[in-house]
Parts: C-alpha cells; structure tokens; sequence
C-alpha cells in the first residue's frame, strides 16, 4: 500500500488559509474603531473605491509638464482584472480613465441609490470584465484591509422564562430535567454534544441578516455625542463629522429586525449599556457561489419561488427569549444577502428584465417589502446592457436619473489590443514580427471600429492632405495614436500648439461614439489566429506585404470593413517610420565635428571673402573663401542663388541677438544661443536625410546588407563592411529589430526604394 502521510501532510500548510471569523463583543468592536477608524466605519462604496484604490496604481501622465494636460492617464489595471484570472480582462486608456472616474465619484460624497450600467456592444468583454472585478472585490472583502464587521446578537437560553413547557425538543427538555436534578454536568454535555448549537455557554447568535455595521445600533439622536467622545481629535475625526462620505453613520437605521429586537430587548431589561451587552460583531464574510455579500444573476436563472428566507428553529429561540412575544419577525429577503454588498445583473434580458423592475422601487426608495417588515436595501447594484436592450430604459422615465451608464465599447488603444494577441497566443508571437507590423495589425482592426468622421479632428486638423506622408485623410491614424495617450512627433509645431486642452477633451469625449461598430474581440482574435497561421515562418519575418494582402482579401469581400485607402495611408506611414529608423541607424557624424563647423560659420559671416581670422569660440586659423562658406551651406541646403541673402540673415542675427543679448546680457555660450541651435538642427536634420544616398548608387551596399553574417561579407570592401554593420547594430540597440529584422528591414527600403519616394527626387543609379 502507498504510503498517503506525505499527500495528506500538504493539507496541513493550508490551515492558515482558512478564514479565521472571530465574534467580538461591543466594546472589542469600539477598540478596533479606534485604532482602524478608515477600515472598521466604512460603508460598501468606501469598500468598493478602497478596493480598486488598493489593486489600480496612480494613472502616469507623460505629458504632466504640458499646461494642455487633460490628465488623460495611463493606469495599470492588471492586478484587477487580469492577475489570477482564467479569462482576463483588458482595460485599454480610453475605458480605464472612464472606470476611474466612476470610481472617483464614490469618493467625493455621499451617494443615491443608483444602477451602474456598463453598457457595450457584443464581445466587448463585459462579462469578463464583471466577472473579474467581482472576484477581485471578494477576494478584498475577506483580506484584513478589506474587512468589515456586521452585527450579531449574542442572546442567553433563558429556560427558567419559559419554563420545561417552553423547550422545543426532547433533548433540551431532558437536559432541563437533569440541571432541576442537580445533575448539571451530565446536562451540559447532553447539550454540546446533541445540541452543538448551544455550545456557547448557553447563549445563542442572532446575525443581522442584513449585515449591518454595528454602529448603527447606537441610537441615531446620541451617534454624534457618541462618536464626539470615541474619537480623539485627530485628522479623522475631522473627516468623520465634515466628509459627504461619512453623513451615512450618522443618518442610516439598522434592520427592521434589529430595531425590533433592540426595542424588545430594551423592554425587557430597562437598560441600554445590558442591551448592548448583547450587541456582537464578526467579519463580514463575502461568498458568490452561496450568495453572500455579492449575488449574481444570469438571464436564465428562473425567479425563486418562495422569496421570504426564515429561520423557523432561531426564530422559535427569538420567542422563547422575549416571552413568547411576536414583535421581532425574522423574515428577511435575498436582498438583505446583499445589503452592504453587490447585486449584479448579467445583461438585461429574460429573467433579468423582471429583476431589473422589481429594482425600480428599491432603487428610488433603498426599501423592500417582506410581508408586513420593511427592509432597507443599500447595496452596490451593477448590470450589463447591450446596445438594443437600451429600449427597455428608456420606456421607464422615472429609471433616468437612477441609471448611470459606464461604456464598455470594442478596444480603441492599439497597445491595449497588442497585448490581447500576447495574452492569447503567447509573448513569443512578438519573435515571428517586423518591430510595428503587429501594431499595425491593430491599426487595422481598430480603424473597422472608428467613425469614419470626427468633427473634432477636423476642427483641429484643418488640412489632413499635409500629413498624406504618415496619415490618413480621415486622420483615424492619428486618432489612434490620441487615444493610446501619445502625441506623434510628426505633427508640425502649429497643430501641436493648437492642441488645446479643449480640444482633447473634445476628441477623447468623442470616443464615447466610436468602438460600437466593427470588428469584435472575438472576431479580431479570430482573424489574428488565421494571419499568424498562414504567414509565420522560421525564415521570415512577418512583414508589411504580408498584411496588406491578408487585409485587402477581406476588403474585396466587405468593401465597407474599412476606410477607403486606409490600408495605403498605413502603409505610407510605416515607410515614412522604417525609412526614418534606416537613416537614424546609419547616420554617425561626428556631431562635435559638426558644432565647430557651425560655431566657425557663424563668426565667419563677420568678415569679408579672403580674410584670415582665427574664431575667438573654437580657436581654429580659418581662411574665409567661397568654398569655405560652400562646404556647411551645401549640408544646410541652401540655394547657391540665395547664399548671400543668407550669410547677411546669419550675420544681423548674431550681432542683433546672440553676442549682446543672449551672450553678453545672458551669459550664455556660442552654443546655447538659438541662432546655433536653429543651424545646428537644420544642418544634422538634412544629413539625416541625405545619408542613404551614396548607398543607394553602390548594389554593393545591398548585396553586403544580404550577405551579413555570412562568409561571403568579409570580401567586401572594408568600408562597406563597416557602414553595415554599424546600422544593423544601431537598428537593434535604438530600435529594438532583431539580427534578422534588421536584415529584412534595410533591404525593404533599399529595395522600395523609400529615400526617393519621401524626399521627392530621383536619384541616379549606377
């Protein structure tokens, strides 16, 4: 037989992850306010906010030192809805910013009954989503920062009240015979081992079936006297007495049937400190799957039929307890289960169209009847809608000011839709890509979800047809970029000074509209699946012909899946971004070579043709000769015909600005002044731009790029050797491309011959 100790003995580390649920008394319970104030008087929208606050980081704003900022923050959302799930959730910027604010509104001051709506189209991952967020907060709701308490009522078995005709079962009759007999021990171990009910020393618990804190029990007309001598004055204090957040522990009532059994009590004894004497507390435990604390409805699930819950043995002890008196009636209904937590509807159709009705007057009133109790009802309600079920609210007027709707539309932020291919199909997937060609995939399927026309990008962008070269006229290329919380350099200086922060706010108000049409999440999972299968290659990397011709195979068969050009604009703009990677890579002039060139020009302009004059910044002995001035002119491209006009610009703006203020007022170098600055950005901006030229007149240079790491480069000659692999390492190290990448990459603008497309000239070829 197989040893079992050694499986059996792993049960024994896991003792300590069960929920430990200690009940304390009253004036325990007062202790731990005192020293946890911010977690023991809270109520469950406090608990909900503290809860995201806990798994969702401050957002980061890139753009925090612009006096445009709208605060459109980056926020890391993964602990809540995609750690330790099976099915995770991905928030992209646009939603994340809308949960947030949501969140935010909790925090601000106290809140009405309402129904949250998170509303959005099919496969948009609304239930995923909810389903996440909820195993989050119950998760929350039973760690020690989430913890909160609820009442129960700690009551003592009163026999000799009643007398041997009160008790209710044989057992406690024949334990009552015992003690009257003196045989006390005897009785009290009939009672814990037949009854273990009654293994409380001969008391029994009443919980709250509405969970409510126990502060409530303190009588409404002394809470503030109460709380005023509790609490020192301190910070909370503060908070506690002025805070919209806090006004619910000073105006909310207890349960019906903890006000009855308070009243009852309070007959009975004559003495409110004996009453609260029987006031208890314990953790309030939060489980989905039995309802407690966060109760969740699917469509399908049928109404109960019998909707009043009771407890006919602890009722019986209730009348027992108080005399045989009727007053406290404990009935309650599957909404006090909830009460102080979540009740969600999972899409409003079926079944749950009617629970949605029965939550009209809970909603507008926070009351519910059971039979002849009125039950309080102050819970967290959610629902999911999708679009065509919207009708059914707005037939119900008096819905409109209790619903509040959080959109949760198709992913807009390429990044966000990234990262939903990575999570699916593996980080690896990046390793089978050119770098911006799987980014350029959710170009695609994001451009199917946006309107075609945005009045706010166009008020801002007069004139798309300037950006033809990285845009698309409908300037969804750049919207996408908007969205994902990124100004693109390519904006010329005009547009980016005209990006108001009005303007933001209207374009990122205007997202509201966009993702409802489209592609889904399952349909671009979809679609990515059957374009990694059919391109990936251990050869070849996944490029930008690949996708066009995947996507144009779809566009032939709906024409109205895209915008039309929108697939040649992207194009455009990945040539334009590649082929700036290619010259950046392969541009290494020595930049201090060119400062002094610069610095030497601008003293020189002082000075007539034929002079010799040694410049007083770099020290070097210049001869001021045609060719002199020729040499920097040519790198700044300045029109042989306009280089007098030039010179004479350069030279009134050095004596008029940069020697007496900027130099001699300011005390700055030659260096730092903007007239050097101005020529020194032009000057390496047009070397930049020129430097493919003499690699694109020499095949050598193409067949030496081919031929990398290859026997057969070493025969090339040493100083092309050395210009290719200068690039292909600066393409790895700046612009994260593999070895192979890199490869692929430069002979793609090579062979598209990118340089001349964009500068708009033909070179020859030899």
């Amino acid at each position: 037989m197989r040893d079992l100790s050694k499986a059996m003995g792993n049960l024994e580390h896991c003792k300590g992850q069960w929920r430990q649920s200690p009940t304390i008394s009253f004036n325990d319970f007062l202790r731990e306010a005192i020293d946890n104030p911010q977690l023991v008087i809270r109520n469950i929208y406090q608990v909900y906010s503290d809860m995201i606050d806990a798994f969702v980081l401050d957002g980061i704003d890139e753009y925090g030192e612009d006096p445009e900022s709208i605060q459109f923050l980056k926020y890391d959302s993964t602990k809540i809805f995609v750690e330790g799930s099976d099915r995770p959730f991905f928030a992209d910027r646009l939603f994340a910013n809308r949960f947030m604010r949501h969140v935010d509104s909790f925090k601000v001051g106290s809140k009405q009954n309402k129904i949250y709506i998170f509303d959005g189209p099919h496969g948009s991952g609304k239930s995923t989503f909810l389903n996440n967020l909820l195993r989050k907060f119950e998760e929350y709701a039973n760690s020690p920062e989430g913890s909160r308490y609820e009442v129960v009522w700690r009551l003592k078995n009163d026999h000799l009240l009643g007398g041997l005709h009160s008790l209710n079962s044989l057992t406690e009759k024949l334990a009552w015979v015992l003690e009257n007999d003196g045989k006390t021990d005897l009785a009290t171990e009939m009672k814990c081992v037949c009854n273990p009910e009654n293994d409380l020393g001969g008391y029994f618990d009443v919980p709250c079936p509405s969970h409510d804190n126990p502060l409530l029990l303190v009588p409404k007309e002394v809470r503030r006297r109460f709380f005023d001598d509790l609490f020192e004055n301190d910070e909370f204090k503060w908070q506690l007495f002025t805070e919209k957040k806090y006004e619910w522990i000073f105006h909310e009532e207890p349960c019906t049937i903890c006000v009855s059994l308070y009243n009852e009590l309070i007959e009975k004894y004559r003495d409110p400190l004996k009453v609260m004497e029987c006031i208890y507390a314990r953790p309030y435990v939060f489980n989905r799957r039995l309802g407690e604390g966060i109760s969740v409805f699917n469509p399908g699930d049928k109404p109960l039929r019998n909707t009043v819950i009771t407890n006919e043995l602890l009722q019986k002890k209730l009348d027992t307890h108080l005399s045989g008196n009727k007053h406290v009636s404990y009935l309650y209904s599957r909404y006090a289960k909830t009460n102080n937590g979540i009740y969600a509807l999972m899409d409003i159709k079926s079944h749950n169209t009617e629970r949605l009705m029965e939550l009209h007057n809970i909603i507008s009133d926070g009351v519910h009847k059971v039979e002849d109790n009125e039950e309080k009802v102050n819970s967290l309600l959610f629902a999911l809608m999708n679009p065509e079920d919207k009708k059914l609210l707005d037939d119900l007027q008096a819905f409109s000011d209790r619903v509040e709707y959080i959109n949760i539309p198709y992913v807009l932020d390429l990044q966000t839709e990234v990262d939903i291919y990575r999570e699916i199909f593996g980080k690896h997937i990046d390793e089978s890509f050119l770098p911006r060609v799987l980014h350029n995939f959710a170009r695609v399927i994001i451009a199917t979800r946006l309107r075609t026309k945005s009045e706010a990008m166009e008020e801002w962008i007069g004139k798309p047809e300037k950006y033809e070269m990285y845009c698309d006229t409908n300037l969804q290329l750049l919207k996408m970029e908007i969205f994902t919380g990124y100004i693109p350099e390519w904006l010329k200086e005009e547009d980016v000074t005209n990006f108001t922060a009005k303007r933001r706010r209207k374009i990122i108000s205007e997202s509201e509209k966009d993702g409802w049409k489209g592609l889904s999440g399952r349909d671009s999972i979809r679609l990515f699946n059957e374009f990694y299968s059919t391109y990936v290659r251990d050869d070849k990397l996944i490029d930008m012909s690949m996708l066009g011709k995947f996507f144009r195979k779809y566009c032939k068969e709906d024409r109205s899946i895209l915008p039309l050009g929108f697939l040649d604009s992207l194009l455009r703009m990945y040539n334009y971004t590649v082929l700036q990677e290619v010259k950046e890579s392969l541009y290494y002039y020595n930049e201090e070579q060119i400062s002094r060139e610069v610095i030497n020009y601008i003293f020189a302009v002082n000075f007539e043709i034929g002079a010799v004059e040694t410049c007083e910044f770099t020290g070097e002995r210049l001869d001021i000769t045609e060719e002199f001035f020729k040499r920097l002119e040519s790198r700044l491209q300045v029109e042989p015909r306009n280089a007098v006009s030039f010179r004479n610009t350069v030279q009134k703006a050095y004596t008029t600005t940069a020697l007496p203020q900027e130099m001699l007022r300011d005390g700055l170098p030659i260096a730092e002044t903007a007239l050097y600055l101005h020529l020194y950005e032009r000057c390496t901006q047009n070397l930049k731009e020129k430097v493919l030229e003499p690699f694109l007149r020499n095949e050598n240079f193409r067949r030496a790029v081919k031929d990398y790491d290859n026997d057969q480069f070493r025969t090339y000659d040493k100083k092309i050797q050395s210009d290719v692999r200068y690039m292909i390492d600066n393409l790895q190290k700046k612009h994260r491309y593999s070895r192979q990448g890199a490869k692929e990459i430069c002979i793609y603008v090579i062979d598209n011959n990118l340089a001349e497309i964009f500068s708009g000239t033909t070179l020859a070829t030899t």
